[in-house]
């Protein structure tokens, strides 16, 4: 209520130094000017008490806000040979006009444009973190993402329907490269939590001491370095939409069992508290490593195995699709066409053939890299051979020979390993920590193999 307010401090208010306020009755006599007004109209202000608006300022729109009840906002007006902005205001009570309000702001329409574009900046701003938060939190991928009408990608793509109709835990194998990744955004977005968070977790990328915080998220204070207010982990993150755990297979031991109970109770503990919290989530896992082989070394346990593991999608190779090499090279060339790059729409028959010839050690996603390098290269309007770099990493022709000629299978998977890790090495100026990321392994993984074929 106005009579609770200090009469000192409305007196501050009405006579603020930003704006200089009118008050006028029902009839347009001035029954209040502030004292920035002073030296603004001809008349000073104990003169202008009690006399009509008119008499004060003959050029006034105040009476016209009294007739039509309409308040004229942002309106501006010149003053002294300056631009102002000014606003009208009537003033209403019990739905009847008992008087009018002029207020005029010292700020150009200059300084108010400025102050709408930092506004509409602003705004901007925030619409694009928001599309940030959905492009991290959010599906990304649908089916219709999938390219490739091979059996096996067909087989994939119904299972992954199927899984999409219920909240059971779905597990994606396959190598590196596969798209392990797109199929898990899709069964999100065909399920019915697709417009809550999709929230992805590599549990290769984090490092093992973190890597709890970072899933079950922390109290303020709980260890050195956390954050003042405490931090959501990621399955909070995911209440009421999908968690992917991506690399499965590289969580260390001692998080599996804590996992595991999470999985089991649908409630995540905080580091630092006591007092669980009920999440709903729908969990996928994938993973490009033979988790019975992990269970028989006893570094994957197989209670977890058994939970994660209710709905198996395997994903092929790209060499097990060789009928999908064409469409999704394509469908790369497409995609790539755009922006800055050369607009590159056709494949020489013989760059064709070699790419349809080549083993592909790194699926899909070295198919694309392919692709884009090639389109840098190409010094035409068509691949050519000559643009694809297959030679020193080709796979074994696939023609007539006696049985004799045919390496052992384990002997022409290591060769091509080998190979692919000496391209990837070669590509990144020997840097392994970029190599390791082209070929989607964890750098221990990769010092691991350089070891084993004696790369240096």
């Amino acid at each position: 209520m106005l009579k609770d307010i200090p009469e000192d401090l409305l007196q501050a208010l009405l006579d603020n130094p930003y704006e200089s306020l009118i008050l006028v009755d029902a009839d347009g006599i001035v029954r209040f000017m502030s004292n920035s007004n002073e030296g603004v109209y001809p008349i000073k202000i104990k003169d202008a008490i009690g006399k009509d608006i008119r008499d004060v300022s003959p050029r006034t729109r105040l009476p016209r806000i009294l007739k039509t009840g309409k308040a004229e906002i942002g309106r501006s007006m010149i003053l002294k040979s300056k631009n102002r902005v000014i606003a009208r205001i009537p003033l209403i009570k019990d739905g009847k006009i008992i008087g009018a309000a002029g207020k005029l702001m010292f700020m150009s329409p200059k300084k108010l444009k400025e102050l709408y574009n930092r506004i509409e900046s602003l705004e901007t701003e925030i619409d694009f973190y928001k599309d940030e938060l959905d492009q991290v939190y959010g599906g990304r991928y649908s089916f219709d993402s999938i390219i490739g009408n091979s059996d096996l990608i067909r087989k994939a793509k119904n299972l992954s329907r199927q899984a999409a109709k219920t909240d059971s835990a779905v597990i994606i194998t396959g190598e590196s490269g596969t798209g392990k990744e797109l199929f898990a955004h899709s069964i999100h977005q065909a399920s019915s939590r697709r417009k809550q968070n999709f929230v992805r977790v590599n549990c290769a990328a984090i490092p093992a001491d973190l890597i709890e915080a970072e899933l079950f998220g922390y109290e303020a204070g709980s260890f050195t370095g956390a954050i003042k207010q405490g931090k959501a982990g990621k399955f909070e993150l995911a209440h009421n939409g999908t968690i992917f755990l991506d690399e499965i297979g590289d969580m260390p031991m001692a998080l599996q069992v804590k996992l595991m109970r999470v999985l089991e109770e649908k409630e995540v503990e905080r580091l630092g508290s006591r007092k669980p919290k009920p999440i709903n989530f729908r969990v996928i896992s994938a993973t490009n490593r033979d988790l019975k082989k992990l269970i028989d070394k006893q570094v994957f346990r197989l209670d977890l195995y058994y939970r994660l593991n209710v709905m198996n999608i395997h994903l092929p190779a790209l060499r097990e699709i060789y009928k999908d090499i064409q469409p999704i090279f394509l469908h790369f060339l497409r995609k790539l066409s755009i922006g800055e790059r050369p607009k590159i729409r056709k494949v020489s028959p013989e760059a064709m053939e070699a790419i349809k010839q080549y083993s592909w050690p790194g699926n899909v996603r070295e198919l694309r890299n392919l692709v884009e390098r090639a389109m840098i290269v190409c010094q035409g309007d068509s691949i050519e051979h000559t643009d694809l770099p297959l030679e020193k990493s080709k796979a074994p022709q696939i023609h007539a020979s006696s049985v004799d000629t045919i390496a052992p299978l384990k002997q022409v998977l290591e060769e091509t390993e080998q190979r692919t890790i000496i391209q990837a090495l070669t590509h990144t100026g020997n840097n392994r920590a970029e190599a390791a990321k082209l070929l989607d392994i964890h750098r221990t993984g990769l010092y691991q193999k350089m070891k084993k074929y004696g790369i240096s």
